[in-house]
C-alpha cells in the first residue's frame, strides 16, 4: 500500500491494549547518580545508564506517563536515540510513554572493542531486555529502524514475544542476504570497515546521504554526521561476522502484530526484505510511503502508524 498522505492509527488499531507484564527480568540495570529528570513539553524526561548482561553500560531516556502504551525505539547502524527526536517531540504521541536508547557502539553507549560485543546477536537481545527491564515497561511496542529491526528480532530470538504488544519494523535488516541489499550497501560495507583511515572518513558523509531521498536541513545533517564519526570500526566489523544471519523466522513465528513501513525511495534495504516478512507473516501489513528514501520516520509519527 503507497501513501502520500498519511493518517496517525489508535492504540487499539496499530497494537491492540497493552496490558500484560514484561516476560524478562534478566538484564542488570544501574542508575547512578547521575541519573537526572527533566521536563520536556510539560511530561518528565528520564535519563538514565542501563547495564547490560555483558556489562554494556547503555545510555536510555524515558518520556511520557508510565501508566500509558509503551513504544521502544531502536535506532540504525551508525545513528542515535536522536534518530527519533521527531517522535519523542510529537504531539501526535503524547499519549505513550516513549522510550529510546543508544546501541552499543553508538552515541553515548559504551563501545566495546571485541568484535564478538557486536557479532553476538544474543548481546544485542540483552540490551534491549536490559532498557525494558530498566525503564519498567510492561508491553512495548518495538520500532526498528534498519538495523534495530535486527535487534529487535534478536530479542524476540532469545527472550520470546510474550512481553511485546507489537513491531513496526522500519526499513529494517532481517536478513543478512547480498541480494536483499542494493550494490551501494554492499560497497559501504566495505567501505565504512577500511582499515585505510581516509577511505572510512571519505565514506560515511555518503552513508549518511544515502539513507535519505529528501536530505535533511545542513544542522540536521550535521549533527547526525557528528554522531555517524562517533561508532567505532568495531561494531561494522563485528556485526559483519555474525553467525545469526536470518531472522525471518523469528518474525514469522511472532504471534503479536508485525507492521512493515518501507520507503519508495530506500537506496540501500531493497523492499523485497520487508514483502518477504509479509509474506512469511500472514495478517502483517507493509506501507509503503512514496516520498520517503531508507529513514521514512523522519516526517514524523505517522509514517510509524499509516
Amino acid at each position: 500500500m503507497y501513501h502520500s498522505r498519511r493518517r496517525v492509527l489508535t492504540v487499539a488499531d496499530a497494537i491492540g491494549a497493552v496490558t500484560q507484564p514484561p516476560a524478562n527480568t534478566l538484564a542488570q540495570t544501574r542508575v547512578p547518580a547521575s541519573h537526572q529528570a527533566t521536563a520536556c513539553a510539560g511530561v518528565e524526561r528520564q535519563l538514565l545508564s542501563v547495564r547490560s548482561a555483558d556489562g554494556t553500560v547503555l545510555a536510555a531516556e524515558a518520556k511520557g506517563d508510565p501508566a500509558a502504551p509503551e513504544i521502544l525505539f531502536i535506532h540504525g547502524l551508525r545513528q542515535s536515540r536522536l534518530s527519533w527526536d521527531k517522535q519523542f517531540s510529537d504531539p501526535a504521541l503524547a499519549g505513550f510513554r516513549m522510550v529510546r536508547f543508544d546501541l552499543r557502539g553508538h552515541g553515548d553507549s559504551d563501545k566495546p572493542n571485541a568484535l564478538e560485543s557486536y557479532s553476538d546477536a544474543d548481546r544485542w537481545a540483552d540490551d534491549v531486555a536490559a532498557v525494558i527491564a530498566a525503564t519498567k515497561s510492561r508491553r512495548p511496542i518495538l520500532v526498528g529502524w534498519s538495523l534495530g529491526g535486527y535487534v529487535a528480532g534478536a530479542y524476540l530470538r532469545k527472550h520470546g514475544g510474550s512481553g511485546i504488544a507489537g513491531v513496526n519494523l522500519a526499513d529494517a535488516v532481517t536478513k543478512l542476504a547480498p541480494d536483499l541489499f542494493t550494490p551501494l550497501t554492499n560497497d559501504f560495507s566495505r567501505t565504512t570497515t577500511s582499515h585505510e583511515f581516509s577511505e572510512r572518513v571519505a565514506a560515511t558523509p555518503d552513508f549518511l546521504a544515502a539513507c535519505f531521498h529528501q536530505p535533511p536541513t545542513g544542522i540536521e545533517f550535521q549533527r547526525m554526521l557528528v554522531v555517524n564519526g562517533m561508532t567505532p570500526r568495531a561494531a561494522y566489523d563485528g556485526f559483519l561476522i555474525t553467525s545469526t544471519t536470518d531472522l525471518e523466522a523469528v518474525f514469522a513465528g511472532y504471534d503479536g502484530p508485525i507492521l512493515l513501513t518501507h520507503g519508495a525511495h530506500d537506496r540501500l534495504v531493497r523492499h523485497a526484505m520487508a514483502q518477504r516478512i509479509r509474506s512469511l507473516k500472514p495478517g502483517s501489513r507493509l506501507s509503503v510511503f512514496a516520498e520517503s528514501g531508507h529513514s521514512p520516520f523522519l516526517r514524523g509519527a505517522e509514517t510509524l502508524w499509516a
